[in-house]
């Protein structure tokens, strides 16, 4: 344990026992470490220094809402070190690191895209006839006619919740045979 993990340790102790001044002595002391952390990684990624001090407290607000998660018996450098590394790379996405390349250049050596057909005429119907009763009836009126769930209560004379679970179930029993049917 190097020198400033043996003042880092008992101060994070403290803090988390509600000792305001070992955690503001402990947070004074992180501070320095992190922005180190945070601009030797940040500048091989373009980071300004705007960003590395977002991203300093970014990362003691994070300690400050984590701090009950470190575990005493661990050091506290490498606890705040991957929060300081996982705030970087928020910071990174946010600022969306990405190459952008025009799909056109690429046109002639990507594969097309395959359509789903989806299904023929007359498949819908024979499909749905799978379903018996109450489902057959509500998921017809409600997929295939373009009734909404209360219409379809009242002309079945049933409750809109017995309408939305014979839906569900009904549904769920045509994905089961339209992957039957597609096989």
């Amino acid at each position: 344990m190097n020198e400033r993990e043996r003042d880092w340790t008992p101060w994070m102790r403290a803090a988390i026992a509600g000792d305001a001044g070992a955690y503001r002595r402990l947070l004074a002391a992180l501070a320095p470490f992190i922005r180190s952390v945070a601009r030797s990684r940040a500048a091989s990624f373009g980071l300004v220094a705007a960003d590395v001090e977002d991203v300093v407290q970014e990362t003691l607000l994070a300690i400050h809402l984590k701090r009950g998660t470190w575990d005493d018996g661990q050091p506290v450098g490498p606890w705040v070190a991957a929060i300081a590394r996982n705030k970087l790379i928020d910071a990174l996405r946010r600022k969306g690191r990405r190459v952008h390349v025009p799909v056109d250049d690429f046109a002639d050596i990507l594969p097309a895209e395959e359509k789903d057909e989806g299904l023929a005429p007359g498949e819908a119907e024979r499909l749905i006839s799978v379903l018996k009763g109450r489902q057959h009836a509500v998921v017809k009126s409600i997929s295939l006619d373009g009734a909404d769930i209360a219409e379809t209560a009242e002309r079945l004379k049933m409750s809109e919740g017995a309408v939305r679970v014979a839906l569900h179930r009904g549904l769920a029993a045509l994905s089961q045979a339209y992957r039957s049917f597609r096989e």
